[in-house]
């Protein structure tokens, strides 16, 4: 009698049943991030490495932080910059990322006694790369509007230049802009400064 060895294999790892992930709480997921070497978001107790980022990822998000701190500091404003070591939390969605550059007008406000689950960013960048590109314009968004503070969002692609804004006139109203330029100014008006793109794209090359 013919038997396949290798179809009988296929039928087991069929009828196998998937083992499903590990699900950490959130105070699980806060201890093994303080030990950890790379950076991890959490999703729901579904702990997610960071991707690597690339050199003109890392630049941009300096050169953005460079240039909101000036332009505060010109407006005589004390408003917090802060990079991408900072984990934003969303308690709606028991939810937390990293941010490439997040602004804060008032007082820190955390979830956590720690200070370690920010939930009060007026503006959110992220600097876009072909494996968040999908993820930060659309579902990250939205996790994002479920923080009251939240205002404005800025999309900078480190490729070439553009730059996408989102700013919210009222409740449940978002306006967006695009700019395709190396040349001109992005106005911020959740906290009425204006940004240079040259400073924005400073040391940037783009590929032709």
């Amino acid at each position: 009698m013919y038997s396949d060895s290798n179809a009988s294999v296929k039928s087991l790892a069929v009828l196998e049943p998937r083992k499903e992930p590990r699900r950490y709480t959130l105070t699980e997921y806060l201890r093994r991030e303080e030990r950890a070497e790379e950076l991890h978001e959490y999703y729901d107790g579904i702990i997610k490495k960071l991707p690597i980022a690339k050199g003109p990822h890392n630049i941009i998000v300096a050169n953005m932080t460079a240039a909101l701190l000036n332009a505060f500091a010109l407006k005589g404003k004390d408003y917090i910059v802060i990079g991408s070591q900072q984990l934003v939390y969303f308690p709606k969605l028991n939810v937390g990322v990293y941010p490439d550059v997040l602004t804060i007008t008032d007082t820190p406000q955390y979830f956590d006694n720690s200070e370690v689950l920010l939930i009060n960013p007026l503006i959110i960048i992220e600097v876009l790369s072909k494996s968040t590109n999908k993820y930060d314009t659309t579902e990250k968004f939205e996790k994002y509007k479920t923080l009251d503070s939240f205002e404005e969002y800025i999309l900078i692609d480190p490729n070439r230049p553009y730059i996408k804004t989102h700013f919210k006139e009222e409740k449940n109203l978002w306006r967006d802009s695009f700019f395709t330029e190396t040349e001109g100014h992005l106005h911020l008006k959740s906290v009425d400064c204006t940004l240079d793109f040259a400073k924005i794209y400073k040391n940037i090359t783009f590929k032709k």
